[in-house]
């Protein structure tokens, strides 16, 4: 229930952050979106753990920003 509880405090947190994006670059864009998604998704598969959920947050936002590189 408690990893439940931080998944969605993690998801809200994320959706809200992303509400502010309107007037970032694309590229900034695409590392907040990575970096919120990394968080979410380490959170999840670390099992809760706050070094997971760093360690997916910084990853997702390294991807992110180099996002429109790796597409091309």
């Amino acid at each position: 229930m408690r990893t439940t509880l931080k998944v969605l405090a993690a998801t809200t947190l994320a959706l809200a952050t992303l509400a502010g994006c309107s007037g970032m670059s694309r590229q900034d864009r695409n590392t907040a979106v990575g970096a919120a998604g990394g968080a979410v998704a380490g959170n999840v598969l670390s099992g809760g753990s706050t070094l997971g959920t760093v360690g997916g947050a910084v990853a997702g936002g390294a991807v992110g920003h180099e996002w429109d590189r790796i597409r091309k």
